[in-house]
């Protein structure tokens, strides 16, 4: 039963991307714009919205659970799929990872023991050590998490940019034009706070009329976050001013301390800690599985397929995963972090910007009429320019993660299907299970 409509596909959308990214982006975005931050939220947005129609396009004519990953194993067969498969799940890994240090950061202001390095790292063992055990032991322990956690998340950001308001500065507030080159390094960045429109799309065999649905609902999501951001941006530059970069690992908290007191830092600080632990618990929650299930479809080792005898549940890919992110969390910072999830992210938008318009060549219909890109290869090239053009901001080391892991998995890819020999319905049947 196709049971999802705009409001609810909408609301989906808005819960991913709204995400803990808006407690920690405005002094990442000052830093490199200052008070002309609000450009870069513009051009991530912009671009954003031409590769949300790709997946509208690619959605309404691939009915299939999965999202992103049955577009393109749909489109381009079983090897673009699977490399679909890892880059999403390196995503996650490193933007995950970045959450954390964030997480370890707002605890270090909330209780300075905490600031020290090596304090630092036992936290996030601690953390990551306590959410696989949670997981382990059952998947309703780990929803219950999720679903208390989740509503607290927007209620400090409306505190903030309702009574933060009347505290703003105007003078704070007025802009130089900046550079290209300074919006494209400051948007890479960004773009994190803008990435998680395809886990919303993951369901998409669920979703009513997707030819109409899907885009809908995602300019509606991406109209909604852009309009928090720049609330939440605004708010912190007019009150904090030229000091906002100096506080990155809370920057709502310090100001909200400045027009609230003490007060007003904890309402902050605390939000920001839940709404960034419950990102990490939901993460927890769902990645390790879609684990399993690449195991359970042959494309991992059998291992990660078996389940814990009493809890029945996938432990060793929960402990696995748990591991790698608590060690990529540990070993660097948020911003390194966040702007090699945003390559890998990108590289994966860029396969499903090709997959919309290779489908819509193709003609491929799965659900009745579908969504047609205006203008045809127009906003696929658009799109396509645009994820280049942020590509070409990062550095040789963030190349390097995504591309090793790429030239890994193909070559993975490639022996395993010499010596086992192709299966079918990998790529679906491991989104669905994601």
């Amino acid at each position: 039963m196709r049971a999802i409509g705009v409001r609810e596909l909408t609301a989906s959308i808005v819960n991913v991307t709204i995400a803990s990214s808006v407690f920690l982006m405005p002094a990442s975005v000052a830093a490199g714009l200052g008070a002309a931050a609000p450009i870069a939220y513009i051009v991530c947005a912009v671009l954003m919205a031409l590769i949300a129609l790709c997946f509208a396009a690619a959605g309404s004519r691939v009915s299939l659970s999965g999202g992103l990953y049955a577009y393109i194993e749909t489109a381009f067969g079983g090897l673009a799929g699977f490399l679909g498969g890892v880059l999403y799940s390196l995503t996650a890994c490193l933007s995950v990872a970045s959450v954390a240090t964030a997480f370890a950061g707002s605890v270090g202001v909330l209780s300075p023991p905490f600031a020290g390095s090596l304090p630092r790292a036992l936290l996030l063992a601690v953390l990551f050590a306590l959410l696989a055990w949670v997981n382990v032991r059952g998947i309703k322990p780990g929803i219950r998490l999720v679903e208390t956690i989740t509503v607290a998340k927007l209620t400090p950001l409306l505190f903030l940019v309702v009574v933060g308001g009347w505290h703003v500065h105007p003078e704070f507030l007025r802009m130089s034009m900046p550079t290209l080159a300074q919006v494209g390094q400051t948007s890479i960045v960004l773009l994190f706070a803008f990435v998680g429109t395809e886990v919303a799309l993951a369901p998409s065999g669920e979703i009513r009329e997707p030819s109409t649905t899907v885009p809908r609902a995602i300019l509606a999501a991406l109209t909604t976050a852009t309009l928090v951001y720049l609330g939440v941006q605004a708010v912190a530059q007019g009150v904090l001013g030229p000091e906002l970069p100096q506080f990155r690992d809370a920057p709502l908290a310090e100001t909200a301390r400045r027009f609230a007191g003490r007060a007003g830092e904890l309402v902050l600080l605390i939000g920001a800690t839940i709404s960034i632990f419950g990102y990490i618990a939901g993460d927890m929650l769902g990645t390790p599985r879609g684990l399993f299930a690449m195991a359970r479809d042959g494309v991992l080792p059998a291992r990660f397929a078996k389940v814990h005898h009493r809890y029945h549940t996938p432990a060793l890919a929960i402990v696995v995963y748990a591991v790698i992110v608590a060690a990529l969390a540990i070993s660097s910072s948020f911003e390194t972090l966040v702007v090699m999830a945003n390559v890998t992210a990108l590289a994966l938008y860029l396969l499903c910007v090709g997959a919309s318009y290779q489908l819509q060549r193709r003609d491929v219909r799965m659900a009745g009429t579908p969504f047609n890109l205006p203008g045809g290869v127009v906003l696929p090239l658009l799109a396509a320019a645009g994820i280049v053009w942020l590509l070409a901001q990062a550095s040789a080391r963030e190349y390097r993660v995504a591309g090793g892991a790429v030239a890994a998995a193909t070559i993975y890819y490639l022996v395993r299907r010499w010596y086992v020999g192709p299966s079918s319905g990998v790529s679906a049947s491991r989104a669905q299970g994601r």
